[in-house]
């Protein structure tokens, strides 16, 4: 199965142009590896004057948890007979710790970016990720973060 920017748009909140990712690389269930090159469209959404800040590879990162988190979901045994995996949990950034920035913008980096995420730690309720994004060899940022993950009817499981 590909999983391309369709099955994405299908399974996380990020729609449209909003959804930045390309495709999904490598994935099991511990962490992620994405691609995207929305990083170099002119009317990427998180563009501000003309340029796209390095701040922004954050929101890249956070999809690509937001697709694990989905992946995993679709992964995991049906809770009832009749079930197809799990329902994945709605998630928000709730903090950020260590961020380095090794870049000033993501707009003028010719290649396409890549976006890892792992999962450190977390249970039902909460995930901590690392998560580095690059461009070919170079790192351009990189950090960890705590998510909270919501049950359907939006209170935290």
């Amino acid at each position: 199965m590909r999983i391309d920017r369709t099955w994405m748009m299908s399974h996380i909140p990020h729609h449209g142009r909003m959804c930045l990712l390309d495709e999904v690389v490598l994935w099991d269930s511990d962490r992620i590896a994405c691609v995207s090159g929305s990083h170099r469209a002119a009317d990427n959404p998180l563009r501000a004057h003309g340029r796209l800040g390095i701040a922004c590879g954050i929101e890249y990162a956070a999809q690509a948890m937001a697709v694990h988190g989905a992946l995993c979901a679709a992964a995991a045994p049906a809770p009832r007979a009749g079930g197809g995996g799990a329902r994945p949990a709605r998630g928000f950034l709730a903090g950020l710790r260590g961020v380095e920035f090794h870049a000033l913008r993501l707009d003028d980096v010719p290649d396409d970016l890549l976006c890892e995420a792992n999962r450190v730690a977390g249970d039902e309720s909460t995930a901590l990720y690392e998560f580095i994004v690059q461009a070919g060899r170079t790192r351009l940022l990189n950090g960890r973060a705590t998510v909270i993950l919501q049950a359907g009817d939006g209170v935290p499981a």
